[in-house]
């Protein structure tokens, strides 16, 4: 397995557990990145490697879901729960209503935010087809700190802790 190879599937495995991205419109009318639950597939998963969109429940009158359009640039950050990966991804947005894949991915915890349930007319997507990112694997440890108050340079160490990364 190679370094970017090891290193993607940490992010894919982060995601698919901890779920929360910020995403927001590389150029848009608000600027403003939200925290958005990330949607994974279970059937885009292949070894550890995720080939699927990401996808996210919003309302149709949503800022964000309206802004979007036909299409547009978009950027998310992600940092995983006991911040041991940091990404930023980037790629395309699009609007969906497809019932099929509402109700694939429909889960209680979606449930809470819709009166209505799956037929609610609130319900939307939004499809996020990510092309690459940059993914940092956190350098933190005892080691890196004993190191350092050795007077060693840790940077060698961090090298191998940062991939670019086509998804």
């Amino acid at each position: 397995m190679t370094h970017d190879t090891d290193i993607k599937e940490k992010f894919w495995k982060s995601l698919k557990s901890d779920r929360t991205m910020f995403l927001g419109l590389a150029e848009g009318k608000d600027g403003h990145a939200r925290p958005m639950t990330a949607q994974l597939g279970d059937d885009g998963f292949k070894q550890g490697q995720y080939d699927g969109p990401i996808w996210f429940f919003t309302g149709r009158s949503g800022s964000l879901y309206q802004d979007i359009g036909s299409g547009a640039r978009a950027m998310a950050h992600f940092a995983s729960k006991g911040h041991d990966i940091w990404a930023t991804v980037h790629g395309n947005l699009s609007q969906s209503t497809d019932q099929a894949t509402i109700d694939r991915l429909w889960n209680r915890f979606v449930a809470a935010w819709y009166t209505g349930g799956k037929d609610d007319p609130e319900v939307a997507l939004i499809r996020f087809d990510p092309e690459n990112a940059e993914i940092w694997v956190n350098t933190s440890s005892m080691v890196t700190g004993i190191k350092m108050l050795m007077g060693m340079d840790p940077t060698k160490d961090m090298k191998d802790k940062v991939a670019r990364v086509t998804l």
